[in-house]
């Protein structure tokens, strides 16, 4: 099974891969993928009974409770792209998944978590704990979005200051959509403890994280009337429940107590004993913390004005409502009824620095977020301005060592210039909301220590993320160094081959003369002796690999087939009608030259001119859009380049944010796919109708590959948000496959000029 989060071209590849190096070696496979257009070629029950082995080669959460009772290696998805013999090899000694036999062994048929197959690789792409932290944030956003749009609304049109903070008139229509966005945020932490548990235990875990994640946030459970462990503590819950989890289904039971393990046993084992532990052991330090902090601060309020703004800013960006937070915050609101309202102004100018600072980083260096971090954002923005901290916790959760010290920064700075300044707030509650409801005195210098602090956390934000990535791009490039040594090293050692298993796959097409084999296999691996061993052996090993073919091709527009009668054999027109000539037509309506010849020029055949129309890959492709030589030396300018190229054809409105959003795609994961390839892409309103660029660099680009290589041959790829159905995904997922052929990457290479690029390009169909 392949599979990448974005599911486009490293999906394909790795299946193609897989493919190709299993029937090299006489071995039957059978390749499910999990791409951006669904799964496809999805193995049955069948093919996984009959299956010795099943290789995972993906880097999102897969479910594997099919796959129980069967050996399971687990492996980055580029790992199938760089090493599929090696992965053919392990995968005949790679553990049992589930136990050792197919019921599961306790698991009760379960799914795995993503590292607990017995052989993850190594950690060579992300570790099990960031991905399953990724998952609880991903399905925590839709909920601090939500309920904090929600409240920042209702408190905008029906709130008014009191002494205990903004108010809205009880029985009111506002009231009732603040409490709709009050269960979203209440719903927000045991969501993400829910779904980093349900990342690592899978469903058994997703009880246990989400009761972990409420106990979190309801501080009166453990001795804490008015604060709770905050996001901080839902994160520790949810890892805290999938390892638990994991840890009992690794326990042996009776066979018959076997089906209700996953759906009675586990979770209520899980759940009780996490919720006691929580409360008992947890809860209690925590509860401590808030008491002594407490009293902290209370002996600072002699001190520095600007010092004791500093800490609370500090404690206030801290953990956004955990026990840090609510410490400061109460601590400021409490000495407002003795009529020292300074110590609240230092807080509430703290409070919205937080999403406002991550929200300003998403706008300032987009390239480093996803499109939905960028969403994120704006909503952030918004939600700052309403004195909501929570809008960042997205940021904040996944970014830890990054966002975190950003915020305290930032939140040191607000505190210390809004207690250097004296400014002053009536009411417990924070942002730009108290000061335009004319709560806050001294509201220009408030404003400045908001905007301040949040300009000093977004820049802070923007350098350490950028720091990360580009410490994370250097790793990458040294492990696709470390792996070629490893494949060179390899290539003597002798794989197991030999056997008499062909390998049909969905949309593979076996090579000329070969023998198509036409009934539905599960993988092969294995059949016959190793290189070194000699021949003879005779047995055979199958595996199902889940994660292969991708989607059956159609005809691609405007590229037909004729045979002729002389010596050029099948006349191929690109961007044209019926060809009659005998070799290969590039563009016109009908070449009629050559019928009888040998498809030579000149009327015998060839028919090599190239118009601007000409078109492959269902018409995406275009005379207009192929350049033979690169000008840019770096992966920025030639992604430009290509822009421009294709601006060329009318379908580009605006090549600056088409360029935008490329590189934003470059910023979440290189497009350098390996074997000298990249295939930048870009899904955008700034396109007005699909379009596909390629050009080559004789020199090859930088582009971060997990193999190392430069890119030599660059596709481009850009699309319209609205782009109607998944055909350009389709023509992605072909594109890709076919550029595992090495023969047709030669042809591509050596191609003289557009006409034979097209030619060339005019096979992927």
């Amino acid at each position: 099974m392949t599979a990448c989060p974005t599911g486009i071209a490293h999906t394909y590849m790795a299946a193609e891969k897989l493919t190709q190096t299993a029937r090299s070696l006489g071995h039957q496979i059978k390749v499910e993928t999990q791409g951006s257009i669904g799964a496809e070629n999805v193995l049955s029950d069948n093919d996984v009974r009959e299956a010795d082995g099943i290789i995972i080669a993906a880097d999102k959460e897969v479910d594997r409770s099919r796959f129980a009772g069967k050996r399971v290696l687990a492996v980055g998805v580029a790992e199938g792209i760089r090493h599929p013999e090696q992965l053919i090899e392990r995968v005949r000694s790679a553990p049992v998944y589930g136990g050792a036999d197919a019921d599961g062994a306790g698991a009760g048929g379960g799914t795995a978590p993503s590292g607990d197959s017995g052989d993850s690789g190594g950690g060579r792409e992300r570790s099990v704990a960031y991905k399953a932290l990724m998952n609880g944030v991903s399905y925590m956003i839709p909920f601090v979005v939500v309920g904090g749009l929600l409240i920042a609304i209702s408190l905008a049109v029906g709130g008014h200051p009191t002494p205990e903070g903004l108010k809205i008139a009880p029985g009111s229509f506002w009231e009732d959509v603040n409490n709709i966005g009050t269960i979203g945020f209440q719903l927000m932490v045991p969501i993400l403890s829910g779904y980093i548990a349900y990342a690592i235990g899978d469903r058994p875990a997703l009880v246990p994280g989400m009761i972990g994640g409420w106990i979190a946030t309801h501080g009166e459970l453990y001795g804490m009337k008015d604060a709770s462990a905050g996001f901080i503590g839902g994160i520790v819950t949810g890892f805290l429940a999938g390892y638990l989890v994991v840890w009992i289904k690794k326990v042996e039971v009776p066979k018959f107590a076997r089906p209700i393990m996953p759906i009675i046993v586990i979770p209520i084992v899980a759940t009780t004993a996490l919720g006691l532990f929580f409360i008992y052991v947890l809860g209690k330090p925590i509860s401590w913390v808030f008491t002594h902090l407490t009293g902290w601060l209370s002996g600072m309020t002699g001190t520095s004005a600007i010092v004791l703004g500093a800490v609370l800013g500090l404690m206030i960006a801290f953990d956004m409502g955990g026990p840090v937070n609510k410490t400061a915050f109460l601590f400021g609101s409490g000495l407002i009824a003795s009529g020292n309202q300074t110590v609240m102004g230092m807080c509430a100018a703290a409070i919205p620095v937080m999403p406002l600072g991550q929200g300003l980083a998403t706008l300032i260096r987009r390239r480093l977020y996803s499109e939905q971090e960028r969403e994120t954002g704006m909503a952030a923005l918004f939600m700052g301005l309403f004195g909501i901290s929570e809008g960042a916790i997205p940021f904040a959760a996944a970014r830890p060592a990054q966002v975190i010290p950003a915020n305290m920064l930032g939140g040191a700075v607000a505190g210390a210039v809004a207690g250097m300044a004296g400014v002053a707030d009536a009411v417990p509650h924070g942002g730009p909301i108290v000061a335009v409801l004319g709560a806050v005195d001294g509201v220009p210098l408030f404003f400045v220590a908001m905007v301040v602090g949040a300009v000093v956390t977004a820049l802070t934000t923007v350098t350490l993320v950028d720091v990360a990535e580009r410490r994370k791009s250097g790793a990458g490039r040294e492990r696709g160094a470390a792996g070629m040594v490893a494949d060179a090293g390899g290539a003597s050692g002798g794989l197991v081959g030999g056997g008499d298993g062909g390998v049909v796959a969905a949309g593979v097409v076996p090579a000329a003369g070969e023998p198509a084999v036409t009934e539905p296999v599960a993988a092969v691996v294995g059949g016959g002796a190793g290189a070194d061993a000699g021949a003879g052996g005779g047995s055979r090993t199958d595996a199902a690999v889940a994660g292969v073919p991708g989607p059956a091709a159609a005809p691609a527009r405007g590229v037909g087939q004729s045979a002729g009668d002389g010596d050029g054999g099948d006349g191929v027109v690109v961007g044209g009608d019926t060809s009659e000539a005998g070799g290969s037509d590039v563009g016109g309506e009908s070449a009629e030259g050559g019928a009888d010849g040998d498809g030579d020029g000149d009327g015998d055949g060839d028919g090599d001119s190239v118009l601007a129309g000409t078109e492959v890959l269902s018409g995406y492709l275009t005379g207009q859009t192929v350049k033979t030589q690169l000008d840019a030396g770096e992966k920025e300018a030639a992604i430009r380049e290509m822009a421009e190229l294709a601006a060329g054809t009318g379908r580009v409105a605006d090549v600056d944010e088409l360029v935008r959003v490329a590189l934003a795609r470059e910023a979440q994961e290189t497009t350098g796919l390996g074997e000298e390839i990249a295939i930048p892409h870009a899904k955008t309103d700034a396109v007005t109708a699909p379009v596909v660029g390629f050009a080559r660099s004789a020199d090859g680009i930088d582009w971060g590959s997990p193999d190392g290589t430069p890119a030599r041959l660059v596709f481009m790829i850009a699309v319209p948000e609205a782009a109607a159905g998944d055909e350009h995904l389709r023509i992605l997922a072909l594109l890709s496959r076919k550029l595992m052929d090495a023969d047709f990457r030669a042809r591509l290479q050596g191609a003289e000029d557009t006409t034979a690029i097209l030619r060339v390009l005019g096979e992927i169909h």
